[in-house]
């Protein structure tokens, strides 16, 4: 079980098992939920603080964190390089589904699914902050559908064989945005998994999340960055260097098994001999 008590990461932990697979399931999941296609239709990568709100937020959440600090072992070179495995694929599918965003964008009413986009960021932040409220709340895939069955005008469909490589530029650079900060997460993991209450980075993520999705609502200026202020914010309050360093220090100050055993028996009463 994850030692953060994720509620994202505990669901799905059960489910797929694994730290490389729960890994890529997290990253992955808002390509599959639809949650990374509804950000794009609803214009969130128009400017580079929206990129960076979906990166950070998005791919590279709380729930990255916690697999990364609470779930993998190994090295710090085996956790940078499945996590950079899993930051290909997932660079790959966003390219992609930012090519096919426009021809998705002439079947709907855009003012109509921008409004289930941000119902979208509301129920994942809900579900990050507290697994018994995320229970009743649907799947964001459901949210997705519903939304693109309320939008849906098919009078204006085209097929766009040319993709819009401004708008596939911008998804590669949001869901790289993730991964870098993956990366830098797992670079640093045996100093930040005694450094970092992950449980109050979850929370404070849940929070920025929320108004992530009130700015595509409107209810939050969109021209204030204030999902990456809050974000911030959140990390300096989850930081705790001096955990780590007590921790460290306690780590040196206990003896190995080997000199226990020295120090009880010694060299030469080893009761084999």
């Amino acid at each position: 079980m994850s030692h953060s008590q994720h509620p994202v990461a505990l669901r799905l932990e059960q489910r797929v098992g694994g730290a490389a697979r729960l890994l890529a399931t997290v990253m992955a999941l808002p390509l599959v939920d639809g949650i990374f296609p509804a950000m794009v239709l609803a214009g969130a990568l128009s400017d580079p603080a929206g990129i960076l709100e979906v990166g950070l937020l998005v791919f590279g959440g709380s729930a990255t964190v916690a697999v990364i600090l609470a779930e993998m072992s190994g090295s710090r070179r085996e956790r940078v390089e499945t996590t950079l495995a899993v930051g290909v694929v997932v660079l790959a599918l966003a390219g992609v589904e930012a090519a096919l965003a426009p021809t998705i964008e002439s079947l709907l009413d855009l003012a109509i699914f921008e409004r289930f986009a941000a119902l979208v960021i509301l129920a994942v932040a809900a579900k990050t902050a507290s697994a018994r409220v995320g229970e009743y709340l649907p799947r964001p895939a459901v949210i997705v559908g519903l939304g693109m069955l309320a939008s849906l005008d098919p009078a204006n469909a085209q097929l766009v064989t040319v993709p819009d490589l401004s708008l596939v530029l911008r998804g590669v650079a949001a869901a790289g945005t993730g991964v870098a900060f993956a990366l830098a997460v797992a670079v640093t993991s045996p100093w930040l998994h005694d450094a970092v209450d992950i449980d109050r980075f979850r929370f404070g993520s849940a929070v920025a999340l929320g108004v992530l999705g009130l700015s595509v609502l409107g209810f939050v200026p969109s021209d204030a960055p204030l999902a990456l202020a809050v974000l911030a914010v959140t990390a300096l309050l989850a930081f705790d260097p001096g955990e780590a360093d007590e921790m460290s220090e306690e780590t040196e100050d206990e003896p190995s098994a080997d000199a226990v055993e020295e120090t009880d028996l010694g060299p030469d009463r080893a009761p084999w001999l």
